[in-house]
């Protein structure tokens, strides 16, 4: 059940609404305040109790409508939070209709290589930097970061080019280091569904990039930050990073119908990774545009000054020169389609969900 308060609403009639809730037992939340609040209820109501609940607030100075739906991923649903959920991160704004752009190494690999790529994806118009300090990796011989001194690198390089910065976090017993240095937390595609670690990151106020897992459905996606939200973190923003499939060509498959259905389906921002998918630099610029024009809030991209010689992941980081192009040309396709590929109504979404 999700309540809808009109704009302009007073405090005293949204705690009318949760005195309501309340006292039928029921917890109300608190969805969104801007540009109006709306309060939502979690738990699941036969049909009587949930029409006697609503027919009761609908009597309530200031409520607008009460709707109800079945959905098994609540709090990330667009039907239990019909405005779309803008992230900050310092001064930046992800999901305000401008594409978001996060850039960087894949990881840390010393401190001159990652200041250059900052210098480099800043001046191009990058709005954060990535880099990995931890790096899960297949085989334990190969590169695995440089741990808590790639995070003290990245605070260093954040500082020098105010720019925000993302780094993935493995395993519940490093959130908190993690947290003391990064502006976002990773959720990588191998921990997707590390429930633990997803708990975790809840309790946090950093914001999480939740990374779809490369064999996960999109229902999967959106359970696992019903895990991040239910902890009381609402800055959740997910990705599309590349699945699975037959086709061997290439990396991964990226799944450019989840963009669009991802924004139908939540209110959460949605990032393509065109890196991790493609596994090729030459690919990665044409379908960073696709992603952008079906829709993404943003890309994450990985550039390195000196790809060949990369620790990890050379061969599908742009040069900084190349990334500088794709910057242009991402705003240019982005104009072009408007503001997100936004095409649903918030009508459409409460119809569509429940899935």
């Amino acid at each position: 059940m999700v309540v809808l308060m009109r704009p302009g609403s007073r405090k005293s009639s949204v705690a009318k609404v949760l005195s309501v809730l309340s006292a039928r037992g029921l917890q109300g939340r608190i969805l969104a305040v801007d540009p109006r609040v709306s309060v939502g209820v979690t738990e699941q109501l036969d049909s009587t109790v949930s029409a006697e609940v609503a027919n009761e607030i609908r009597a309530l100075g200031g409520v607008e409508e009460v709707e109800s739906f079945d959905s098994s991923y609540k709090l990330s649903d667009r039907g239990f939070h019909p405005d779309r959920t803008a992230v900050k991160v310092g001064k930046v704004r992800v999901g305000d209709g401008s594409p978001t752009i996060i850039a960087g190494p894949c990881a840390v690999e010393n401190r001159d290589t990652l200041m250059r790529t900052a210098e480099a994806v800043k001046t191009a118009g990058a709005d954060m930097l990535r880099g990995g300090a931890f790096k899960p990796r297949t085989s334990p011989y190969s590169f695995r970061g440089l741990g808590e001194k790639g995070l003290k690198l990245l605070r260093e390089t954040s500082e020098a080019f105010d720019i925000p910065v993302v780094t993935e976090v493995l395993g519940t017993g490093d959130i908190r280091l993690v947290a003391d240095y990064a502006d976002v937390l990773q959720i990588g595609a191998r921990n997707m569904q590390n429930f633990s670690l997803l708990e975790g990151v809840g309790e946090q106020d950093r914001p999480v990039l939740l990374k779809r897992g490369m064999s996960a459905t999109v229902r999967e996606l959106l359970l696992a930050a019903e895990y991040v939200l239910e902890g009381g973190n609402t800055q959740v923003m997910l990705c599309e990073r590349g699945i699975r499939t037959f086709e061997q060509s290439t990396r991964y498959t990226l799944d450019i119908n989840s963009v669009p259905l991802l924004r139908r389906l939540t209110h959460l921002p949605v990032f393509v990774d065109p890196s991790h998918s493609t596994g090729d630099r030459e690919l990665v610029a044409p379908v960073a545009l696709a992603g952008i024009a079906a829709g993404a809030d943003g890309l994450i991209v990985e550039v390195h000054c000196e790809p060949d010689k990369a620790l990890v992941d050379g061969n599908q980081s742009l040069r900084p020169g190349c990334f500088a192009d794709l910057m242009k040309k991402v705003h240019k396709v982005s104009s072009a389609v408007g503001e997100g590929g936004d095409l649903t109504s918030r009508s459409t979404a409460v119809q569509s969900a429940g899935r």
